[in-house]
C-alpha cells in the first residue's frame, strides 16, 4: 500500500487554500494529510488543513528553525514548503533531510540572490537578461536624484523595498500636491514626492528602496518547476493586464524564466515576474516559493503542487505540459470558513492522535483568497 503523504506549509499567503486543494485532488489518487501554522489564528489556510498550530512570536531565524526541526520531526513531515524564514531553513536542508523531511525550496544560494532585488538585478543581467534601470536608495538626497534622473528621460518614478514579496511597499511618485484627489475613491499607489521626502528625512533608520520607471503592463509571471538536477520541468506564463488575465507559453516570457530557474538552482516552485519597459520585456521579481496564483493554472489541467510534492519526494513527474491554454479569466475574492476562536492544545509526541479540525465550520467570512472565473 502507498503511504500517506504529510505535507506542512508554514505562515503561508491565504491563497494557499488552493494550493491545498489540489494535493487533495492529486492525479495520482494519492492520500495527502496537510498540516499548517501560523500567526494569525483567523488564517484561512489553518481551517482548510488536517491539522493546525500557532506559530510562537519572536523568533530568531535560528529560533524558527529549531521550531521547524521540532515540527517536522513531532508531525512526521514528508514534505516541507517553507514561507517564512525560507532562507535560514534551506540552509538546514541537510538536518531536515536527516529527520526525513524533504525541503520543497531553492538552494540557499538561490534563496540569498533573490532575496535582495538589487543583488537579483546584478546577477541576471549578468547572463544577458534585461532588467528596468534602477537606484538604490537610502536617504533623502540618494531619493532626489534618482526620481530627478528619471523625470529627465520622461519617466514617472516608483520605488520598493530591495527586500520584500506581494507588492507591499510599493509607491508610485507623483510631483502633484497632496489634495482631495488623493482622499477621493479608493487608496492608490500615488504618494506626492514633498511627502515621501520628508518621512525618509524624519525616518529613524535608513530606507532601503530601489527607484526605478514604472514599468507598463502586461505583467506576466512565469510559473515554474525545477528539478535538483537544474532541468525545468515546467514553464507556464500568466499574463495580467488590467482585469484581464490569461495563459501563454510564448517564448519571449518563458525562455527567459527558464534561463534563471535552470541557471540559480530555483528549485521546485518559482514565479519569474516580467513587465514591459518600452519595447522591450524586463525583469520584474524573482519568487523563490510557489506563488499565489499557482492553483490558476488547473484552468490549464495542470496540478504543479502535486507535480512539485512527487518531485520533493523523488517521484520525478516528467515534463508538465498543459493540455490546453484555458480562457482569459478574472479574479475574485470568496468567502472561507475560519477555526474557532482558539486552536485545540497539541500534546508533543501525539501525531497519530493530533487534533483535527471540527466537522462542523463556523460561520465563513470573507477573505481575500482569489478565484478564477472565465471572462
Amino acid at each position: 500500500m502507498v503511504s500517506r503523504v504529510r505535507v506542512w506549509l508554514n505562515r503561508t499567503y491565504a491563497e494557499n487554500v488552493f494550493f491545498m486543494e489540489q494535493l487533495r485532488r492529486n492525479p495520482s489518487d494519492r492520500a495527502v494529510d496537510i498540516h499548517a501554522t501560523h500567526g494569525d489564528p483567523d488564517s484561512p489556510v489553518l481551517a482548510a488543513a488536517d491539522t493546525a498550530e500557532l506559530e510562537p512570536e519572536g523568533l530568531s531565524p535560528a529560533g524558527y528553525v529549531e521550531y521547524a526541526l521540532d515540527q517536522c520531526v513531532r508531525r512526521g513531515i514528508d514534505v516541507f514548503v517553507p514561507r517564512l524564514h525560507q532562507e535560514a531553513i534551506v540552509a538546514h536542508r541537510a538536518e531536515f533531510e536527516a529527520a526525513g523531511t524533504a525541503l520543497l525550496a531553492p538552494t540557499a544560494e538561490a534563496v540569498a540572490v533573490f532575496h535582495d532585488k538589487a543583488t537579483a538585478y546584478q546577477a541576471v543581467q549578468s547572463i544577458g537578461i534585461p532588467v528596468p534601470p534602477w537606484r538604490r536608495v537610502t536617504n533623502e538626497d540618494e531619493l532626489l536624484s534618482a526620481v530627478e534622473e528619471l523625470e529627465a528621460y520622461g519617466h514617472k518614478a516608483c520605488f520598493k523595498p530591495a527586500a520584500g514579496a506581494g507588492g507591499a511597499g510599493f509607491r508610485v511618485i507623483t510631483r502633484a500636491p497632496f489634495s482631495m484627489a488623493h482622499l477621493n475613491g479608493f487608496p492608490g499607489p500615488y504618494v506626492p514626492l514633498d511627502l515621501v521626502v520628508r518621512a525618509v528625512r524624519e525616518a529613524e533608520e535608513p530606507v532601503d528602496w530601489l527607484v526605478m520607471p514604472r514599468l507598463a503592463e502586461p505583467e506576466v509571471s512565469v510559473d515554474c518547476l525545477t528539478g535538483p538536477d537544474n532541468l525545468i520541468r515546467m514553464a507556464v506564463a500568466r499574463t495580467k493586464n488590467g482585469r484581464r488575465r490569461g495563459f501563454t507559453l510564448d517564448k519571449r516570457w518563458v525562455e527567459p524564466a527558464t534561463r534563471l530557474a535552470e541557471g540559480f538552482g530555483l528549485h521546485y516552485l518559482s514565479n519569474i515576474q516580467f513587465r514591459m519597459f518600452g519595447e522591450e520585456a524586463v525583469l520584474l521579481d524573482v519568487n523563490t516559493r510557489p506563488a499565489g496564483g499557482l492553483h490558476q493554472l488547473s484552468l490549464c489541467g495542470v496540478n504543479a503542487p502535486w507535480a512539485a510534492v512527487q518531485l520533493a519526494l523523488g517521484e520525478d513527474p516528467g515534463q508538465v505540459v498543459p493540455p490546453f491554454l484555458g480562457t482569459d479569466y478574472a479574479v475574485v475574492s470568496g468567502p472561507r470558513p475560519l477555526r474557532s476562536l482558539s486552536l485545540p492544545e497539541q500534546r508533543a509526541g501525539e501525531v497519530e492522535q493530533a487534533p483535527v479540525l471540527p466537522a462542523v465550520p463556523v460561520a465563513p467570512v470573507e477573505v481575500g483568497t482569489a478565484q478564477a472565473l472565465p471572462l
